[in-house]
């Protein structure tokens, strides 16, 4: 079974050609390797992925590689979180809570949420929220 493995902290300058060379000395457990860029720019989003072979595999390039410095930066190896799969509704408790499910069509965070009554404004913006409310009512009564 192949596993793979995030690789972060990429300087957004790096190529492809020079990603892959910094694996070059392990091709042979290596399935695949992508560097993830910008679709309108081009340039490295700061991030890849490496897929490997087996788990022991993937253990060792995590010991190898994390620290190790690619054009003044330290790289981050960790093994990937799954992907959740579209229309799962627990997406934050699948990608490990810390990094939300990115929603491909808004560009946002999915957020899972319960249905327990109105929603309440976040309380470090609620006092902003009742200006903005009551000026807009003002608008609406003086027109």
């Amino acid at each position: 079974m192949s596993i793979r493995l995030y690789i972060g902290n990429l300087s957004k300058d790096v190529q492809r050609e020079e990603f892959e060379a910094l694996f070059a000395a392990d091709q042979e457990g290596i399935v695949s390797i992508k560097l993830i860029t910008d679709r309108k720019t081009g340039k490295c989003r700061g991030f890849g992925f490496v897929t490997v072979k087996t788990d022991e595999i993937a253990d060792t390039f995590v010991e190898k590689y994390t620290g190790q410095s690619l054009q003044d930066s330290e790289l981050k190896v960790e093994k990937a979180l799954p992907r959740a799969k579209e229309g799962d509704n627990d997406g934050a408790e699948a990608n490990g809570g810390g990094r939300g499910k990115q929603n491909r069509k808004s560009g946002g965070t999915v957020v899972a949420s319960t249905d327990n009554g109105p929603v309440k404004p976040d309380p470090r913006w609620a006092q902003e929220l009742e200006k903005l409310k009551e000026m807009l009512a003002a608008q609406t009564t003086a027109s």
